[in-house]
């Protein structure tokens, strides 16, 4: 009997089906153990100084009301969670990375398959905690979308460039880095 191998998945590439998929909406969760008094100040601080910095306007970022000072959902420790729109996702990003102290924070994306989102499309900055996916849906009816009325995310009103325009752009990209050493070159088909 002969094993056959199966094919290795291509990216798509094709611009508008990509565009199209794009993830518009983030959730960013910062860990604490409930029992550590250092932690939790430090979580509390760093959502205050997330909190201030929206006043500010420095990005968009929108903590639950809610902090949750034990287990709570798929999330196995206190926590609190702050929805971030694809326009402020690498502002908070970074700020959270340079920021979170000893703090893990879990960052995942708001799409139908929630449990998904939670497992293989997550990221951790600091160490991984165990979730317990079995209180998340593999599949919702829509997407779990958040604070429509900023008009950001899913809720954007923004028109998209045409084709010709991100093709221009693309070009004049590729344009300029013909003359980058260490840049790869796009392929030519």
């Amino acid at each position: 009997m002969q094993l056959q191998m199966s094919e290795t998945p291509k990216p798509p590439t094709d611009v508008e089906k990509v565009l199209e998929d794009e993830i518009k909406e983030w959730h960013f969760h910062i860990y604490f153990h409930q029992r550590n008094t250092r932690e939790a100040a430090a979580a509390l601080a760093l959502r205050d100084a997330v909190l201030r910095l929206r006043r500010d306007g420095a990005f968009v970022a929108v903590p639950l009301f809610r902090v949750n000072h034990g287990p709570m959902g798929p999330h196995p420790a206190g926590s609190y969670e702050i929805w971030v729109p694809k326009e402020s996702f690498a502002n908070v990003f970074s700020y959270l990375t340079l920021n979170r102290g000893e703090l893990s924070v879990l960052v995942h994306p708001l799409t139908r398959e929630e449990r998904k989102d939670h497992d293989t499309r997550r990221v951790w900055m600091g160490a991984e905690w165990a979730l317990d996916l079995d209180t998340l849906p593999k599949l919702s009816r829509t997407v779990p979308s958040q604070y429509h009325s900023l008009k950001l995310g899913y809720s954007s009103e923004a028109k998209r460039p045409s084709h010709d325009e991100l093709l221009r752009r693309g070009h004049a990209v590729e344009r300029v880095l013909e003359h980058e050493e260490e840049a790869a070159p796009a392929p030519q088909d």
